[in-house]
């Protein structure tokens, strides 16, 4: 038996699907609008995970609101088949909220996938079940318009499916209709001891954030609600290392024992958590009344589990170097936004990787940028570039990047008085800053970029012809908190004047935790 702490995902990894596939555990996460979408870890033993692979590469999310895109995955393996739902998130602005529901399949969980198969469009956090005679049921969030809160679920929809066609059969029934925590979300079903199991989020994906639990005695109810609800939260302890636990999946070992996986934050001060939403998982049991419990015997997170197998935890780093030598993007490590990048703007040379210019920062549709997700409270990064701007719409940099509206861009660019010069641009809920008065650079040499975060604190220095410069400290990061996302650490070229022609080689990046 081994201890393991959590997260067991850090940085951002929301909405954690865990199950069991034909020969490994597997943990599924939301990427929502950051491609390669839907990333999968894997882990032969519960306590040891690695990134495995992602699935979704051949979507185009251009357009899609901040936070939106890629929810909520659902994974099953099921006689040979892995099964993976998702929603596509097109706008979140009430009082609708604009989704379209897919599932996708193969044989292997790193494909080849199926061409994503539309199932239905009302609600989100969609999950399949298949019972002992084979039916197969879909299941989602059904959102109501209608309803005079801000936030508009409703509910639990489940309909039967065929597996084979993955056709919906009959009409949808509301199977669940919530608690007063409201917020429905999240539905999936397990079968024990005869019982049908619901397991949803509440409460919001927030402070109040909770696992409820219902049962049944058959699959279309009715659902009887946990009397010692919630299963699992930390609104009620604010001295809990993770917060907002909440939206939970199940899986059983060869050894009978029952693990939980949910989403937590880990916040720095207050609720500001800019490591986003990350994976924790839980030890559970079944009680002799038939109810699912936390090992500990409270509805608290624990900060550690305990694995019931002979393992051992092999330490890993978050420390990563990238010379961008080996002419391919390691997903493990580096996101683009909203689509794929192509070689149109994306290129290997023998100095390093060339990104020609895109959008601005702000652009819901065609960024230029890859990025790395933050996974440390304390760390530096740095880059080097090369790069000659020749007009104020032309910059390449280094950015801490939270969505559209808030975001830090420490950049090079041309100033038409000085030349080449450096700015710090910043957004902050939308509304934009210039930080420093620009700053004159050499013409002709490689400037090294480097970003120093302490908890919430910033300082930004260069390096230009072998010389250190400090030009500021002490910026707040406090403002990279908050969506569904979490901090991405990114490299970005960006030419507001002509689309691609600016280029910026980026010789190397290194992110180091402290």
């Amino acid at each position: 038996m081994v201890k393991v702490t959590n997260p067991v995902l850090t940085g951002f990894n929301p909405d954690p699907c865990l199950f069991k596939g034909k020969d490994a555990y597997y943990l599924l996460v939301s990427t929502f609008e950051y491609m390669p979408g839907i990333r999968v870890y894997e882990s032969k033993d519960l306590a040891n995970w690695n990134y495995k692979t992602a699935i979704l590469t051949h979507i185009d999310l251009s357009g899609n609101n901040r936070g939106c895109s890629i929810w909520a995955p659902f994974a099953a393996y099921h006689q040979g088949t892995y099964y993976v739902t998702y929603t596509d998130v097109k706008s979140t602005r009430v009082p609708y909220k604009d989704v379209n529901n897919y599932i996708i399949t193969a044989q292997s969980i790193e494909g080849p996938w199926s061409k994503p198969k539309y199932i239905n469009s009302s609600g989100f956090d969609p999950s399949i079940f298949f019972d002992d005679d084979n039916k197969c049921y879909f299941l989602n969030e059904y959102w109501d318009y209608r309803l005079h809160t801000h936030n508009k679920s409703a509910g639990i929809l489940i309909q039967e499916l065929n597996p084979r066609t993955l056709t919906l059969i009959d009409k949808p029934k509301i199977l669940f209709k919530g608690t007063v925590a409201q917020k429905t979300e999240a539905p999936q079903i397990y079968k024990h001891n005869h019982y049908y199991y619901l397991l949803t989020a509440e409460g919001g994906t927030e402070a109040n954030h909770m696992v409820t639990v219902a049962r049944a005695k058959q699959i279309m109810g009715p659902y009887q609600i946990d009397p010692q609800n919630p299963m699992l939260t930390a609104k009620d302890n604010p001295n809990l290392t993770l917060q907002c636990a909440g939206h939970a999946s199940l899986v059983k070992d060869k050894d009978d024992q029952w693990y939980m996986a949910h989403l937590a934050t880990r916040p720095i001060k207050d609720d500001i958590a800019l490591l986003g939403r990350e994976t924790a998982i839980q030890n559970v049991y079944w009680s002799t009344d038939n109810w699912l419990r936390l090992s500990n015997n409270t509805n608290q997170p624990n900060d550690t589990y305990e694995v019931h197998a002979k393992t051992s935890i092999k330490q890993q780093t978050h420390e990563f170097y990238d010379d961008f030598k080996t002419e391919q993007l390691n997903f493990a490590h580096w996101n683009t936004l909203r689509k794929m990048p192509t070689t149109d703007w994306l290129k290997f040379t023998p100095q390093g990787i060339q990104l020609a210019g895109g959008q601005s920062l702000q652009s819901e549709f065609d960024q230029h940028l890859i990025a790395k997700r933050q996974t440390d409270f304390n760390f530096k990064v740095s880059t080097v570039i090369q790069f000659n701007p020749v007009n104020y719409l032309q910059l390449a940099g280094l950015a801490l990047y939270l969505d559209i509206d808030n975001y830090l861009f420490f950049a090079i660019t041309y100033d038409e008085k000085i030349g080449k010069s450096l700015t710090v641009m910043q957004a902050i809920a939308g509304d934009f800053k210039i930080l420093i008065s620009p700053i004159a650079i050499s013409e002709d040499s490689d400037i090294k970029l480097e970003i120093v975060v302490n908890n919430l604190d910033a300082t930004l220095l260069f390096k230009d012809s072998e010389v250190m410069h400090t030009i500021l400290k002490d910026i707040d990061l406090s403002f990279l908190s908050g969506g569904f996302t979490g901090n991405f650490i990114a490299l970005d070229t960006i030419d507001m004047g002509q689309y691609n022609n600016a280029k910026a080689c980026f010789k190397s990046f290194h992110y180091q935790p402290k």
